[in-house]
């Protein structure tokens, strides 16, 4: 059995999204650019970044004394 709560559980699933939503834009901007590799890199660069925030402030929402 997983020692992972189940708020941890849904805040990666939450956040996880960001990655393949990122990949997808980029490759969507790729096709534009015509130039699908970087697309996808800077999509993926974006998708962690996105990621990173959003773990950021659910961790100061989940400390606040509010």
């Amino acid at each position: 059995m997983s020692t992972q709560s189940e708020e941890q559980k849904n805040r990666w699933g939450t956040t996880g999204v960001a990655i393949p939503a990122g990949v997808l834009i980029g490759m969507g901007v790729g096709f534009l650019i015509d130039n699908i590799p970087a697309g996808i890199f800077l999509g993926l660069g974006g998708g962690f970044l996105v990621m990173l925030i959003g773990e950021l402030i659910l961790q100061f929402k989940r400390s606040s004394p509010l």
